[in-house]
């Protein structure tokens, strides 16, 4: 029988250093390969998609498919040499410091780093997000929900199960935390470029470096989640120029999340914590 370890920190792994970056760019290959498989047969279809227009379906339909691509590659790699994995490994558990603490973790992350955005766009006017516009959160109800899903509950989950959870664990065995934190939070800042202003990857960063801190600290990927989540609902918000509906997004959001953590623990229990395992590993 496994042994979970301290709870109160993440979990350690045998994964290899190096890993982390066939990680990251397996992940970014099969996210263009799995954008292709969307938009091919779209093409086949005569959807009209050019180098500087995607119609905002098919866009978000693309952005879905390269975020699952993120977890699956996470968990292939952790698999890489017949290893078991347990969800456990990949910070699927609980915080091991309890919610409490993780909750007064998570408004530390936020404020921070709400206060960190604002006196970077204070400094250097970074410029308007445009990933709503490409995902056509203007153009109808549902649009717009579906967009809100994918950017406040989808991409945060699948982020997080890559970055902290695979990418930081992986390097951490080779450079300490601190170090890890550092490249795994420019590694974070740097794959949003394309759908934020360049200047916006700097404040970035940061939250993917405070994120790995969180992780460790908490050592669950729960927290990570929902600091994530919270920060898009806001980021989302706040471009979308919302006033009631804001916190209705951040309470639906999260409530997406806790029903997300209550069926993998559900998940977890039935199957013994080998959720994850290879057959016959």
């Amino acid at each position: 029988m496994e042994v979970e370890g301290d709870s109160s920190r993440s979990a350690d792994t045998p994964w290899p250093w190096w890993s982390a970056f066939v990680a990251l760019v397996g992940a970014l290959v099969l996210a263009a390969v799995g954008g292709l498989v969307v938009d091919v047969p779209a093409l086949l279809l005569g959807v009209k998609v050019s180098s500087s227009h995607t119609p905002p379906g098919l866009a978000i339909a693309d952005t879905f498919v390269q975020d699952l691509a993120f977890v699956a590659v996470a968990v292939y790699c952790a698999h890489m040499g017949g290893r078991a994995v347990r969800a456990w490994q990949l910070g699927l558990r609980r915080p091991g410091v309890g919610w409490g603490w993780a909750s007064v973790m998570i408004v530390a992350l936020f404020v921070t780093f709400l206060l960190l955005s604002v006196v970077w766009a204070e400094a250097f006017n970074p410029g308007k997000e445009k990933l709503l516009e490409q995902l056509g959160s203007n153009e109808g109800a549902l649009l717009l929900v579906l967009s809100a899903g994918l950017t406040c509950v989808v991409a945060p989950v699948c982020e997080e199960f890559l970055f902290r959870g695979y990418i930081f664990t992986a390097l951490r065995n080779r450079t300490g935390t601190l170090w890890a934190a550092v490249i795994t939070g420019i590694l974070f800042g740097g794959v949003h470029a394309g759908s934020a202003p360049a200047l916006d990857l700097v404040p970035l960063a940061a939250l993917g470096f405070g994120l790995c801190l969180l992780y460790r600290r908490s050592g669950s990927l729960y927290p990570c989640m929902v600091a994530h989540s919270i920060n898009n609902s806001v980021a989302f918000s706040s471009l979308e120029g919302w006033g009631w509906q804001a916190p209705v997004l951040l309470v639906a959001a999260l409530l997406a999340l806790a029903g997300l953590f209550a069926a993998s623990e559900r998940l977890g229990r039935s199957g013994s914590g080998t959720l994850l395992a290879r057959s016959g590993a």
